[in-house]
């Protein structure tokens, strides 16, 4: 005969104390932390674009449309931060759809995003002070030190990058999910009905792999948490959460499915990309070093470090000795249950996946990866500047917020001009050949050519193997005909970079220039059949078998490039081919066209009136031809025409 398990008792919720009557009451501090947080970043939501927000945004067609869902979901590796993220790229098609590129909305939802972080912070620290292993010890002051350690965090300039760039979004919405599912977490070992919150934390762990791969620790770390900080050893923990770190552990199916379907992050990630694993790992040490002293005194900030490896030991040597302390110190605390050991799981934890020895060779080193793993830092910062002076601790938290703030305000200001922010990032970052081609690109845009040239050149000298240097050199030179030129950085950027249709159909338009009709072909197709879809290179190789005196080969380009793209010139070039042919009625329905689109164009209401005439349509020809005139009144051959037409031409 079987004995029956008497029912387990639910746990009891456990509420948090009362807050000292001197400090405001959880409302208010909320209030309070999210004044700080729009005061910090209120001078970056006129930001530009920067850096990886030209692929993810205005490069980005998936996000032109929230229907039907299918290419929002599933964005194109091209979309650079927000390929494989499906989340990401949701949020940036809701900015679209509300907004199209008006800068401001982007930012408005980092900061909203950066401002639901922090609250759900401040309530994470709070109620884990509160929970029955910490309550004894740090019960009494939960309110206060959770409010200093958010309001520490959210005005730190440290994350002025994950914040102020728009595509790091990708960083502070994992943040919010990852900080989400943790305060269900809590919430659930409190509550006495924990259904719901063991929900809510499951379904932020969900959107949290579909945001970002750090998110890949998340189930471990839940149930580190339960061990060192809920119930204090694995047993308790499994048989008190066992079904759902189960259900937990669940949520990594879709990232795997994410991460198969885009391998490396398109040449972003992974082994066998130029980079050895052990050469990545030490230079990791240097980048975990340099983001602690950051956290401590964040100056010099950098937007940009570039790629730079560490290649001997001896070079970290210092930095590895730290990490190796800080790992010993975390499995010390591990092993004697302290509730402060899941502080460095926390930070090690979440860094793991940027900064361990999966080499991600685009950026070595990155600020924004410090976007959570700096909660944990100031956690123990508090706590135990808390243990050592007590109450006394708070005017300094006070006063050091302060400071934090006034220090990201002036960090934001960096952000507020492409050309402010990359001058300030080659300032930083010398050796960094991107961020002299970044600054060549803004310096450009400004007309200052030839110190775009100097930059572009920099940028060569440090990397000789830098493909789009060569392509952005190429373009200024061929804008001031240096045509030799502008072909040898083409060709090489081609070297390097095969894949490349923009470049194939800049150098088309080079040789277009010197009347090389053949190589102009030949490039033009070679940029066609790297993407079929591309509007300008239809138009360029039309236009180049029209002056090879193929008007009837050339319409089909034509006819592609207005599928893709309605646009008056592709209009006026087919209505060119099409009256060479002699198709009449099809040119003069183009011609019209073009005239409503583009009504300020004299040349064709010209080319319009000139067909007409030949059609024998005498007194719409002459309207068309008279509006030429009224545009451009010294156009010699409407005004030719019309004397054809034995009409009197209006005075110039």
């Amino acid at each position: 005969m079987s004995r029956r398990r008497a029912p387990s008792a639910s746990p009891a919720r456990v509420a948090p104390p009362a807050a000292p009557s001197s400090f405001p009451a959880p409302w208010l501090a909320a209030a309070l932390l999210a004044g700080a947080v729009l005061l910090a970043y209120a001078n970056v939501l006129s930001a530009p674009f920067i850096f990886d927000d030209q692929t993810a945004i205005t490069d980005n067609a998936s996000i032109r449309h929230l229907w039907p869902p299918g290419p929002v979901f599933a964005p194109p590796g091209g979309a650079g931060g927000a390929a494989a993220r499906p989340l990401v790229n949701f949020s940036l098609a809701l900015n679209y759809a509300l907004g199209g590129e008006r800068v401001e909305g982007y930012h408005a939802l980092n900061l909203l995003i950066h401002l639901a972080a922090s609250l759900a912070l401040f309530g994470l620290v709070r109620r884990t002070l509160a929970l029955p292993r910490l309550r004894d010890r740090w019960g009494a002051a939960a309110l206060p030190l959770a409010f200093f350690t958010a309001l520490l965090w959210a005005v730190h300039p440290l994350l002025t990058e994950s914040v102020s760039c728009i595509i790091q979004r990708t960083e502070s919405l994992v943040g919010l999910w990852y900080l989400l599912m943790f305060y269900c977490l809590v919430r659930a070992a409190e509550s006495a009905a924990p259904r719901r919150w063991l929900a809510g934390s499951l379904a932020a762990c969900l959107l949290g792999m579909l945001t970002k791969e750090v998110m890949a620790a998340a189930p471990l770390l839940a149930g580190l948490f339960h061990v060192v900080v809920v119930d204090g050893s694995w047993r308790a923990a499994w048989a008190r959460r066992g079904k759902f770190f189960g259900l937990l552990a669940l949520c990594w199916g879709p990232l795997a499915i994410l991460v198969v379907l885009n391998p490396g992050r398109h040449g972003a990630a992974g082994f066998g990309l130029g980079v050895v694993w052990w050469e990545y790992a030490l230079t990791q040490c240097q980048a975990i070093g340099r983001y602690l002293a950051l956290a401590f005194w964040p100056h010099p900030l950098v937007l940009d470090y570039g790629d730079p490896l560490v290649r001997h030991p001896g070079e970290v040597g210092p930095q590895a000795l730290l990490l190796a302390g800080l790992l010993a110190a975390t499995g010390w605390a591990w092993h004697r249950k302290m509730p402060a050991a899941f502080a460095g799981l926390w930070f090690f934890a979440i860094l793991a996946p940027s900064s361990s020895v999966l080499p991600l060779v685009t950026q070595t080193i990155a600020e924004h990866r410090m976007y959570l793993p700096l909660a944990a830092v100031i956690v123990l910062a508090v706590t135990g500047a808390y243990a050592l002076a007590g109450r006394r601790s708070y005017a300094v938290f006070l006063l050091l917020a302060v400071v934090l703030l006034g220090a990201t305000v002036r960090r934001n200001a960096t952000y507020r001009t492409a050309l402010g922010l990359w001058s300030d990032t080659v300032a930083q970052a010398p050796a960094n050949a991107r961020a002299h081609n970044n600054l060549g690109n803004t310096l450009e845009d400004a007309g200052r050519d030839d110190e775009a040239r100097r930059e572009y050149t920099r940028a060569l000298e440090l990397k000789p193997g830098y493909a789009m240097a060569h392509y952005n050199l190429a373009n200024l030179l061929a804008r001031h005909n240096e045509l030799p030129d502008a072909i040898t950085h083409y060709q090489e950027s081609l070297r390097l970079a095969p894949d490349s249709p923009d470049t194939h159909n800049n150098l088309g338009n080079v040789f277009v220039l010197q009347a090389r009709w053949a190589d102009a072909q030949a490039e033009f197709n070679a940029a066609l059949a790297l993407n079929p879809d591309d509007a300008v290179a239809h138009c360029n190789l039309g236009n180049a078998l029209v002056t090879l005196g193929r008007p009837a080969e050339a319409v089909p380009h034509y006819e592609a490039a207005l599928r893709v793209v309605p646009d008056q010139t592709f209009h006026y070039n087919l209505a060119c081919a099409l009256a060479a042919l002699g198709r009449t009625e099809e040119a003069l329905a183009h011609f019209q066209t073009v005239v409503q689109l583009a009504p300020g164009r004299a040349d064709a209401h010209c080319r319009l009136g000139l067909l007409l005439a030949a059609a024998g349509r005498r007194a719409q020809a002459i309207a068309e031809l008279e509006e030429a005139l009224r545009l451009q009144p010294d156009y010699a051959e409407a005004r030719q025409q019309l004397a054809r037409l034995g009409a009197p031409a209006p005075p110039r």
